[in-house]
């Protein structure tokens, strides 16, 4: 190897400088392969060492050795021939044997040393692999994405970012009367009322979480009629509806659907899609044994009852936390929904905070029963263990500064039709940010005179502003009540 001053300068690389993912990838097999060229390399060294031992230990050698020096012991200064005393050579040939053999069972023992060792590393490697194969299977698969679509826009821009689609289901298909939520028979079918998206640029520097209320009104496209107790779509073609609300996409056309209409909303190329049965929610709270959530104002919700009474940092249940993310009517909260995205935004958070923890990852029942019940109340696209740790690893080893939970901007008041209007001015300024990874936009700025709500439906929106807030997603007024009680 020429030495560091005849390389040219060109060929060198600062691993100080910020490279992208594929590069360090790159790195760490180079590193993985000369750490291996170089042990492998020491082992030839000392393999040839030990040849050389061996040889000069060798019974033929040892004898050849031993008859020498003791020729030169016996033989008389005259020259004459000498006299060997057999019994003495035959003495020190019996010793020099009986180390040849020690000698053999230390070797033999380091090779079935170096064998285990060898044996161990692969069924770690193995097991983990296993693991993850076993935990995946777990997952329940459907067809959701579609990363060729013609709506997504400046998909070079986003090669390497990650876009989680979530949507809660209230599906109540397995649920109990007790559980206060209703029944398959008494609420058929399955709505899709927590509706976010987890933005990862390719630099893994920010995670960006922008929630959709479930009232959004949409132009929303022609889906065929999806099947939740299947989870696959039919034959039937669900004709597209010029003004509908968000949460009717995936009640008729289930996870493709809505994914559709998120791409055309955001422009963003959705490659997963996490859906979340709430029926199986509280299991996973349970899992982890509580999560601790900030609670800022006592929640007693008209239909859902007293949910949590207690204010600020409180570990909460699986019950307590399924009510907790679906309370909507909540007394004193007259945000409404935007109350309820707020608190499901800061569970999110606090969840995943709670499996990255060292009180989750390094117990190995707690891990697994978590991993299980997450997989039992999931199905998704291109989802596994794998995705999943991406997702929470970024949210956990990042500066909570580079954390934010943002609302799609909206005019701040209910239309006549009881939906939420999107402001797309700011809409358009927001998804471009995400997309070419530029500065956020400011969330205060004021709505343009030409998306502002007619004076009919908004005398109070000179006091609103957008619902895109960073850490927050409080609005100023209460949303109808629409048929779903979720």
């Amino acid at each position: 190897m020429p030495s560091r001053a005849e390389l040219d300068p060109l060929t060198m690389t600062d691993e100080m400088e910020a490279i992208d993912e594929a590069t360090q990838y790159r790195r760490k097999i180079d590193h993985t392969l000369a750490r291996f060229s170089a042990a492998h390399d020491e082992g030839n060294a000392e393999e040839a060492k030990r040849r050389e031992r061996r040889e000069r230990l060798s019974p033929a050698s040892l004898i050849e050795s031993t008859r020498t020096a003791l020729q030169r012991v016996v033989t008389p200064i005259g020259g004459d021939e000498p006299e060997v005393d057999a019994a003495e050579l035959a003495a020190q040939t019996r010793l020099q044997e009986k180390k040849q053999r020690k000698n053999e069972r230390v070797s033999r023992f380091g090779r079935i040393a170096a064998a285990s060792v060898a044996a161990l590393v692969f069924l770690g490697v193995g097991g983990a692999w296993g693991a993850q194969t076993y935990f995946d299977a777990k997952f329940t698969q459907i067809s959701a994405l579609d990363e060729n679509s013609s709506d997504i826009q400046d998909a070079a821009a986003q090669a390497n970012d990650e876009n989680f689609l979530m949507v809660g289901s209230d599906t109540r298909d397995g649920a109990a009367a007790e559980e206060g939520v209703g029944t398959a028979d008494s609420t058929p079918g399955a709505r899709s009322d927590t509706v976010m998206v987890a933005h990862i640029p390719a630099d893994r520097q920010r995670v960006v979480v922008t929630s959709f209320p479930r009232d959004l009104e949409i132009d929303r496209p022609d889906c065929q009629r999806w099947d939740p107790a299947q989870n696959k779509d039919t034959d039937e073609k669900v004709p597209g509806q010029k003004i509908a609300k968000l949460n009717t996409a995936y009640a008729v056309g289930g996870p493709p659907c809505i994914t559709k209409v998120i791409q055309q909303i955001t422009g963003l190329r959705i490659n997963h899609f996490v859906g979340i049965d709430f029926n199986g929610f509280k299991e996973m709270v349970d899992a982890v044994h509580g999560v601790t959530v900030h609670n800022e104002i006592p929640i007693d919700d008209t239909i859902l009852g007293k949910v949590l009474l207690e204010t600020g940092d409180v570990t909460i249940s699986g019950d307590q936390a399924l009510n907790f993310v679906r309370a909507r009517h909540v007394k004193g909260d007259p945000t409404s929904d935007y109350g309820r995205i707020k608190r499901q935004q800061a569970f999110i958070g606090a969840l995943l905070k709670k499996v990255m923890s060292s009180d989750v990852v390094l117990d190995p029942g707690k891990l697994s029963d978590f991993i299980t019940a997450f997989a039992k109340a999931t199905f998704g696209d291109n989802l596994g263990v794998k995705q999943m740790m991406t997702l929470a690893q970024s949210m956990k080893g990042l500066d909570q500064s580079k954390i934010s939970f943002l609302t799609v901007p909206t005019v701040g008041l209910p239309n006549n039709r009881g939906n939420e209007v999107l402001v797309r001015s700011k809409a358009k300024a927001l998804f471009d940010a995400l997309r070419n990874n530029t500065a956020l936009p400011d969330p205060n700025a004021p709505i343009p005179q030409s998306e502002q709500p007619p004076p009919s439906s908004s005398s109070k929106s000179s006091s609103s502003s957008s619902k895109t807030t960073s850490k927050t997603s409080s609005g100023s007024k209460k949303t109808s009540s629409t048929s779903s009680t979720g």
